[in-house]
């Protein structure tokens, strides 16, 4: 399984170990804010990377919703994207063969309205070679229990869960939705079907008013809300899954500094990921792990792995 092809002594204080997965350090970027890695290429020494997640990728081909797709709000970015992607066909022609070469773990972001659709995906991924793992994203309205998000039934997200991981042995993780009643309960069916890590949170919906026009800022009316605004919210959803699982979490949410970071791995990340950040500078992740690493120096704290979920309470 391909993996942080190669982690040095020197970085051997911020490796990490996902379950299957091998990491040369804690920071992955996000899916949907780094592409497919080659369109940063040019920007960020991927080698540096723990890793990054591809966008969305569905079946067929995607054009998502009608514009406008993104609002700034004070603090975040309202999306409403509608999962736009290439479709898997492509996928496989166009994108694969450089994710093949990155000299970094990559993971594939996969999403379907049906079960089916999911399982078919993760098989073909898998088949085709050349990646480290599935990141699973459940938060799709499920067209055959009459549009329920996957996300929001634990019964629903542990049958989902479970067939794909029937269908691959790839690591596999779950990203869960904040907008559900009970967090815990979603993260241990995901957990008991076999995901391998869980990732948390995705985005929290919202909705921004042109007050002047009095219409929606966005063409889909209500978006999803990544950024700042919504780290606290990421932070504590991560504490109360740290426990009620035993597998490892990847924070997700509002990061934009080392200290963001560290307060998810404080709270119990494992790792993390870089979201919208990038948007405003796309090197923020060879910061936040330079920013981890002096960190755990200054602190003399010997490794990563002492620091997760070290909060005092």
């Amino acid at each position: 399984m391909p993996a942080s092809k190669e982690i040095s002594a020197e970085d051997s204080i911020l490796s990490i170990e996902l379950g299957p997965l091998k990491l040369k350090n804690p920071v992955l970027a996000a899916s949907g804010t780094f592409g497919y890695g080659e369109e940063y290429a040019d920007l960020v020494p991927l080698k540096r990377l723990g890793g990054f997640i591809t966008k969305g990728l569905s079946l067929e081909p995607r054009l998502g919703n009608k514009p406008p797709r993104l609002a700034e709000t004070p603090c975040g970015l309202l999306n409403a994207i509608g999962l736009e992607n290439i479709g898997l066909q492509n996928f496989l022609k166009q994108k694969l063969p450089f994710l093949r070469k990155a000299p970094c773990a990559v993971l594939v972001n996969i999403f379907g309205s049906k079960v089916q659709e999911y399982v078919e995906l993760a098989s073909r991924l898998t088949d085709a070679g050349g990646i480290s793992g599935l990141e699973i994203n459940i938060s799709c309205p499920n067209v055959e229990a009459g549009g329920v998000i996957f996300a929001n039934e634990p019964r629903v997200v542990y049958r989902v869960v479970s067939k794909i991981r029937r269908a691959t042995p790839l690591f596999l993780m779950v990203k869960l939705s904040p907008n559900v009643t009970d967090i815990q309960k979603i993260a241990l069916a995901a957990a008991e079907a076999g995901a391998d890590a869980l990732s948390l949170i995705n985005t929290v919906f919202g909705m921004a008013i042109d007050i002047q026009t009095r219409t929606p800022l966005l063409g889909n009316i209500t978006g999803g809300l990544s950024g700042p605004a919504i780290k606290p919210i990421g932070v504590r959803m991560v504490w109360q899954v740290a426990k009620s699982v035993r597998i490892p979490i990847v924070g997700v949410g509002g990061i934009a500094s080392a200290a963001d970071a560290l307060e998810y791995i404080i709270a119990g990340a494992s790792a993390v990921q870089v979201g919208s950040a990038h948007f405003v500078d796309p090197g923020i992740s060879i910061k936040i792990i330079e920013g981890i690493k002096t960190y755990l120096q200054e602190q003399q704290i010997p490794n990563l792995k002492a620091l997760i979920g070290s909060l005092q309470v």
